[in-house]
């Protein structure tokens, strides 16, 4: 079995595609559910069990907030179902 390959894409959305995405998370995250979303065109799945904070970074030139969600790859043995 490969590893996968670390990544780190990004793409930048329209105000109303943005809300779009936002509003789906929100849906998904109140109802314990997975979110599935592409950005630039790879698929990503969001588990429920995912992890979310808001970051704030300032500098000289600009601000960011950034929302974030992070989870851990399940490992799944050998013969174990899922």
């Amino acid at each position: 079995m490969s590893k996968k390959q670390n990544r780190d894409i990004e793409k930048e959305y329209l105000k109303q595609e943005f809300a779009a995405k936002l509003r789906r998370l929100a849906d998904a995250i109140e109802n314990d559910k997975r979110f599935k979303i592409s950005i630039a065109g790879s698929r990503i799945s969001v588990p429920a069990r995912a992890a979310f904070t808001v970051e704030h970074e300032k500098s000289a030139k600009e601000e960011e907030i950034e929302f974030q969600i992070k989870w851990k790859p399940r490992q799944w043995s050998v013969g174990r179902k899922s």
